[in-house]
């Protein structure tokens, strides 16, 4: 591979060893590893939870990790959620995917710098995703982002969307759920 900077399909063709933990900005592989325990659990506990309220009312498709292009950028939310109308678009033998997610989620990990997440978030949804949900289970916040509007929600407060209707627990449930 030439040096200078990669582009999503030579960041496709790349072995698996070396894309692990590691994202496409600006044309350059970025290290996103380091989750704690209580990431990865959060994380699976959102998996399921969401998973089970999206099946059982047939909203579209819930799935952790999975990697999507963002204006030649590649980043793997920690969960994304896709109506079913994006179903045909998943190309399931493929590394990154060409469509972007409805929502996006992203868990704070404490060697997280804060303007890179939102940056993050910025970039999905400067590229179409509809919704974004933050969430930092040491500060005990969850920032949402959506149309026009953004809030900041405390750890009492519901977390619901228009894009998973029937869906609401707060943080203070989640964290209590997990070992």
């Amino acid at each position: 591979m030439a040096a200078g900077p990669i582009t999503v399909e030579e960041f496709e063709q790349l072995p698996l060893a070396l894309v692990v933990n590691h994202e496409l900005i600006d044309g350059e592989l970025v290290d996103v590893s380091g989750n704690t325990p209580l990431h990865n659990l959060l994380r699976d506990l959102l998996v399921r939870l969401l998973g089970d309220h999206v099946e059982r009312n047939g909203l579209g498709t819930v799935i952790a990790e999975q990697e999507y292009e963002f204006d030649q950028n590649v980043h793997g939310p920690h969960l994304s959620f896709f109506v079913p109308a994006k179903r045909g678009s998943l190309n399931l033998s493929a590394r990154v995917q060409r469509f972007v997610p409805d929502l996006a989620i992203e868990i704070a990990s404490p060697n997280d710098k804060f303007t890179a997440i939102l940056q993050k978030c910025d970039r999905y949804r400067a590229c179409g995703v509809q919704e974004t949900w933050l969430i930092s289970a040491e500060t005990r916040r969850i920032f949402v982002s959506s149309g026009e509007h953004q809030r900041m929600l405390g750890e009492d407060d519901a977390l619901t969307s228009p894009l998973l209707p029937g869906f609401s627990i707060t943080l203070r449930q989640l964290i209590a759920r997990l070992p």
